[in-house]
Parts: C-alpha cells; sequence; structure tokens
C-alpha cells in the first residue's frame, strides 16, 4: 500500500469516527441531564452547559477537517487532557472510552498529515 492510500484511510477513518463520537457525546451530554431541570426545551436549555466540552470537540473536529495537523493535534491534547479533567487514569473504563480513543484519533490525523507532505516532497 502507498503512503497516499495510508494518508487518506487514516484521515477518513478519523474524521468520520470523531463526527460519529463528537455528536453522540454533545446530544448525551445536552440530553442526560434535562430532565433535572425539568425536561421539554427549557430543560435542555437548562442544562446546555453541560454540553459545551462536547461543543468544543465538534469544534475540534471542524477544524482538524480544515487544518489537520493544528485539528489532530488539539484533538490528541483534548485526549491528554481528558485523563487528568475526568480522573480517566482512576477508571479504566473511562480512559478507553473517551481519552484512549481521543488520543489515537487526533494520532491519525497527525499522521496523515504528514504522510501527505512525505508525498508532496518526492
Amino acid at each position: 500500500m502507498n503512503k497516499n492510500k495510508i494518508a487518506k484511510i487514516l484521515r477518513y477513518t478519523a474524521r468520520t469516527i470523531l463526527v460519529i463520537v463528537s455528536s453522540f457525546w454533545f446530544v448525551f451530554a445536552l440530553l442526560s441531564g434535562s430532565e433535572g431541570y425539568g425536561g421539554g426545551l427549557k430543560g435542555i436549555i437548562m442544562n446546555s452547559p453541560n454540553a459545551l466540552p462536547w461543543l468544543l470537540l465538534l469544534v475540534l473536529v471542524y477544524v482538524s477537517w480544515k487544518k489537520e495537523l493544528i485539528g489532530g493535534s488539539l484533538i490528541t491534547l483534548v485526549g491528554l487532557l481528558t485523563i487528568t479533567l475526568f480522573k480517566a487514569y482512576r477508571y479504566i473504563f473511562l480512559l478507553s472510552l473517551i481519552s484512549l480513543p481521543l488520543i489515537v484519533l487526533g494520532g491519525f490525523l497527525v499522521a496523515s498529515y504528514y504522510l501527505d507532505q512525505n508525498i508532496e516532497e518526492e
């Protein structure tokens, strides 16, 4: 397999999974606590601050679509930060569900960027 094909596989795998994962967590965070505020639209609006971190991830996915190296690096950094912010180092389930996928998928984007750069230089 040539470098161009590997770069495309890494890029599209990371983009697809990141869009699905970040959308899922955003909707989950938006809706999961809304019943505590009375449910309905009012509950969703009152609970919306809980979804802001996942909205940030969606923004980073968009950035990675435009600027692969910057977006991939930031997504990897967010994955590393979730280890300490969510105390994921204490819970292997949380670590494997949130932190590691972000680190790996951000790494995929960075790797695809560098693979493309090597192709252009050759």
